[in-house]
């Protein structure tokens, strides 16, 4: 089964995340998996900044010096000079570093020179020591970015990826109490789909009109009409052919106990059918076109599980 793009982009970051906690990879191909996850984002910010860290700055471009200094690379403030060589560069210099460190001996000398050459090969380790700090100092700050951007990817796709599961799955629920109690309405849904992905001024209206006889099929499903009336909070409310917000509450109002429920649905039903009746002969956007059938869907959804949970 193939990964979605959410799914690749969490592993992904995942992986990197463990790659800099667990200091497993090498720094260069630790950027070029960095920069593979920016592109997948589509952060051209980041891929800037690894090209950077990878090729090297260049103080011709604006943000040389800024860039430095991010990093802790800046090495004469006055004159703007930094350490504008590679990451991996910087790396294999600590690394030759920190073996001359290890390798290098007191000279074992006396006479006039010994306290010069002592001063000398103090000042050597001084050295020596200061360039490690200075680039180590370099490289953790480096980490630290590519770690803060890498976490804010991996936590953003965990959440997204919650919720697509949540939806998935109540989706899931509501197109089974459809198909069971609705049919008709299930197979008008595809219908606005494809006519909301068309995203049209005349595809919306017809869209729009849809949702509007989704409803109404609704209430025929759960509620056939009747010549009866029924009295709900001391109205007495009719339930003919024509009126379909009526029945539904009806259906509500029957198997309900909680007063201040039964007036969110009857309000929140009766917001959604006059937004879609009007905006049929009204220009709509796509996105509130898609926002009223999404919530069409989610009421309907709703109202069958109060009919499930009744039953169960």
């Amino acid at each position: 089964m193939s990964q979605s793009k959410s799914e690749h982009v969490l592993e992904l970051a995942k992986e990197l995340l463990d790659d800099i906690e667990l200091s497993r990879v090498e720094i260069e191909s630790l950027l070029l998996k960095t920069s593979r996850l920016a592109r997948w984002i589509g952060s051209e910010e980041i891929k800037t900044l690894i090209e950077f860290k990878m090729n090297g700055y260049n103080n011709s471009n604006p943000l040389f010096f800024k860039l430095l200094t991010i990093t802790g690379r800046v090495t004469d403030i006055d004159k703007e000079q930094g350490y504008g060589i590679p990451l991996a560069q910087i790396e294999a210099i600590i690394n030759t570093e920190k073996i001359k460190l290890n390798t290098i001996t007191a000279p074992d000398t006396s006479g006039d020179w010994a306290f010069r050459v002592m001063q000398m090969y103090e000042k050597n380790l001084q050295q020596i020591s200061l360039t490690i700090s200075q680039l180590s100092g370099i490289k953790t700050k480096v980490l630290a970015q590519l770690h803060n951007f890498i976490s804010s990817v991996y936590y953003e796709k965990e959440f997204d990826n919650l919720s697509e599961s949540i939806f998935e799955k109540y989706k899931s629920d509501v197109d089974t109490l459809i198909s069971a109690n609705c049919g008709d309405v299930l197979e008008q849904i595809p219908s606005v789909m494809a006519r909301l992905a068309d995203g049209d001024k005349e595809s919306i209206s017809q869209a729009l009109t849809t949702v509007r006889r989704i409803i109404d099929s609704f209430a025929d499903s759960i509620y056939p009409p009747s010549d009866k009336t029924i009295k709900m909070n001391d109205n007495d409310v009719t339930l003919d052919a024509s009126k379909h917000q009526n029945r539904i509450n009806a259906f509500v109002y029957e198997r309900i106990k909680s007063k201040s429920r039964i007036t969110k649905i009857r309000q929140n039903l009766s917001n959604l059918y006059i937004r879609v009746s009007t905006a049929v002969h009204n220009e709509v956007s796509a996105e509130e076109a898609k926002s009223l059938f999404l919530n069409t869907y989610l009421i309907l959804g709703e109202i069958l599980h109060i009919e499930q949970t009744k039953n169960g």
